[in-house]
C-alpha cells in the first residue's frame, strides 16, 4: 500500500468516525449499546489507520493483513451506520407519539370532514391550553363586555369551514379540534418547533429587509390600542413551496421589536407544511419573545382558550373568493377585556371563539403599540429565483374589486372600549413589483386597501 492509499484510508476512517461522534452528538439518546459500539469502532478504526502508516519496509503479508482490516472495519462501520439510522428514526417516531398524547385529547364525538380533517369535540376544560401551569385546573371565563359601537345579529357565520358541511357540530360543552397526525409533525422541521413560525422578521416594522418573509401591509401606530378589527377576503393562494406559506391576518403588537416581542395574530393561511395541503385555513398564533421559544399556531400548545363549540380553529374554510366571481370575506374581532384584561377573539357579528389569556404575555398585559392588517408570504428563493407564491388572489392591487384581494372596514379599539375608524393608516409593500399595496377610504368600506401578487414575474425575477 502506497503512501496516498495509507492517507486515504485515514481520511476515510476520520471521516467515520467524526459522522458517528455527530450523529451521537445530535440524538442524545442514543442507548449505552450504541455507544459502546461507537467507542469500540472508534478504536479498532484508530488501530487499523495507526498501523497503516508503518514504512513500508513492513513485510507485504502484514500489509495486506491490515488491508483487509480496514475493509472489515469499514464493512462494520456500514452496517453499524445503517442501525444508528433506524434508531434515529424509532426515537424520533417514538417522540412524535409521546406530543401527539399531550395536544390530541379525549373525544367525546369524533367528525370525519370532506377535506380528510378528523374533529375531534373535547371538552372545554380539558383543552390544551388548561396544561399551562398559571392555567391547570381553570375553566374558560365568561364572556366579556363588547367593545362600543360593536353591531350584533346577522347570519349564522359558523358553518364557514368544510368540516361544518356534513351538519355535524360539537356537543355544549366541548369545543372541535382538529386533530394532529403522525404526518403532520413528520413534515415539521423538529418536534421542538413543530406548529411554531421559526425565529426571523415576521411583523413588518420599518423599511429594512425582512429576511425571506415578504409583506404587504396597512399599519397604525404611535398610541396605545386595545384591539382591532377587520374584514378579510378570503382565497386559494397557490404556494410553490411546500416549506412556504401565504397568510393575510391581522396583528396586534408590543414591545420594542426585540427579543420581547409580543404579538396576537389571527386570518386565514395556506400552509403545506402546517396543514399538509393547499386549503386557505382559519388561524391563531401568538408568542412573548418574538417567535423564539414561547406561542404556537392554534391549539398547538397552552395559550389560547377557546369558548365556542361551532368553529375550528386550523380547519379549511369554505366558500372562497374566485376572479370575476363571487367574492367571500371573514370578520374578526381581537380586543381587551376591560374587567380582567384577556384578548377575546370574536368572529363575524357575534362569535366569541375565545381568548389569549394576559398572563401570557409581558407588554400585551397593558397595550398594543401599533397594529397590522395584511400579507406576508414567504420567499426561500428556490434556484436564484425569487417565489412564483402567490399573496392574496395571486393579483396585483390596482386589479381592484373581483380580482385583488382586500381588506376593508378597519377599525381600532381604544381605551374607553370603543371601535374607532383609523385617523392615519399608512401602507407598505416591502417588494412592490412582486406584491403591492393600494389603499382608500369610503362611506361603504371606511377605510381599506387592496393588496397581494404573483411573486415572480418579469418585474420580479
Amino acid at each position: 500500500m502506497d503512501k496516498s492509499e495509507e492517507f486515504d484510508c485515514i481520511r476515510r476512517q476520520q471521516g467515520k468516525s467524526q459522522c458517528l461522534q455527530e450523529e451521537e452528538r445530535e440524538s442524545g439518546e442514543e442507548t449505552n449499546t450504541r455507544r459502546k459500539k461507537s467507542s469500540d469502532m472508534a478504536s479498532s478504526s484508530s488501530s487499523c489507520c495507526i498501523i497503516n502508516i508503518i514504512p513500508s519496509i513492513i513485510p507485504n503479508i502484514l500489509v495486506c493483513s491490515l488491508l483487509v482490516s480496514c475493509l472489515v472495519c469499514t464493512a462494520w462501520s456500514s452496517s453499524d451506520n445503517e442501525t444508528l439510522l433506524a434508531g434515529r428514526e424509532l426515537q424520533r417516531l417514538r417522540r412524535i407519539r409521546e406530543h401527539l398524547k399531550k395536544i390530541n385529547r379525549p373525544a367525546v364525538k369524533t367528525i370525519q370532514s370532506v377535506d380528510g380533517d378528523v374533529i375531534d369535540c373535547v371538552q372545554a376544560h380539558q383543552q390544551p391550553a388548561f396544561d399551562h401551569p398559571q392555567l391547570r385546573g381553570q375553566k374558560p371565563m365568561d364572556f366579556p363586555e363588547r367593545p362600543k359601537g360593536h353591531e350584533e345579529g346577522g347570519m349564522e357565520e359558523a358553518s364557514f369551514q368544510l368540516w361544518r358541511l356534513n351538519g355535524e357540530t360539537c356537543p355544549e360543552g366541548t369545543i372541535p379540534i382538529r386533530r394532529t397526525s403522525e404526518e403532520d409533525m413528520l413534515r415539521a422541521s423538529t418536534i421542538r418547533r413543530f406548529g411554531r413560525k421559526v425565529t426571523t422578521n415576521f411583523v413588518r416594522r420599518d423599511l429594512t429587509s425582512s429576511n425571506d418573509h415578504e409583506h404587504a401591509v396597512g399599519y397604525v401606530s404611535g398610541d396605545e390600542y386595545y384591539g382591532a378589527k377587520a374584514s378579510i377576503n378570503v382565497w386559494t393562494p397557490r404556494v410553490a413551496n411546500p416549506y412556504e406559506f401565504s397568510l393575510s391576518q391581522v396583528w396586534v403588537i408590543s414591545g420594542s421589536f426585540g427579543d420581547d416581542l409580543n404579538t396576537i395574530e389571527a386570518g386565514w393561511q395556506v400552509s403545506p407544511e402546517l396543514y399538509g395541503d393547499s386549503y386557505p385555513r382559519f388561524f391563531t398564533y401568538w408568542t412573548t419573545d418574538a417567535y423564539q421559544a414561547t406561542g404556537c399556531y392554534n391549539l398547538l400548545c397552552s395559550g389560547f382558550i377557546q369558548t365556542d363549540n361551532r368553529i375550528a380553529i386550523g380547519a379549511a374554510i369554505s366558500p372562497t373568493s374566485a376572479y370575476n366571481g363571487g367574492q367571500f370575506d371573514i370578520s374578526l374581532l381581537i380586543w381587551k377585556d376591560p374587567k380582567h384584561g384577556n384578548w377575546w377573539l370574536q368572529f363575524g357579528s357575534g362569535i366569541l371563539v375565545g381568548y389569549w389569556p394576559s398572563i401570557l404575555f409581558t407588554h400585551l398585559r397593558s397595550h398594543a403599540n401599533m397594529i397590522q392588517f395584511g400579507g406576508e408570504i414567504v420567499n426561500f428563493r428556490e434556484n436564484g429565483f425569487h417565489t412564483s407564491t402567490q399573496m392574496g388572489s395571486g393579483y396585483f392591487a390596482e386589479e381592484d374589486f373581483g380580482k385583488a384581494s382586500y381588506f376593508r372596514n378597519l377599525q381600532v379599539v381604544d381605551w374607553d372600549n370603543s371601535l374607532l375608524p383609523l385617523s392615519n393608516l399608512n401602507v407598505l409593500a416591502d417588494h412592490p413589483n412582486c406584491y403591492d399595496i393600494k389603499g382608500g377610504i369610503n362611506n361603504v368600506w371606511g377605510h381599506y386597501f387592496f393588496y397581494g401578487g404573483p411573486g415572480r414575474n418579469v418585474r420580479c425575477p
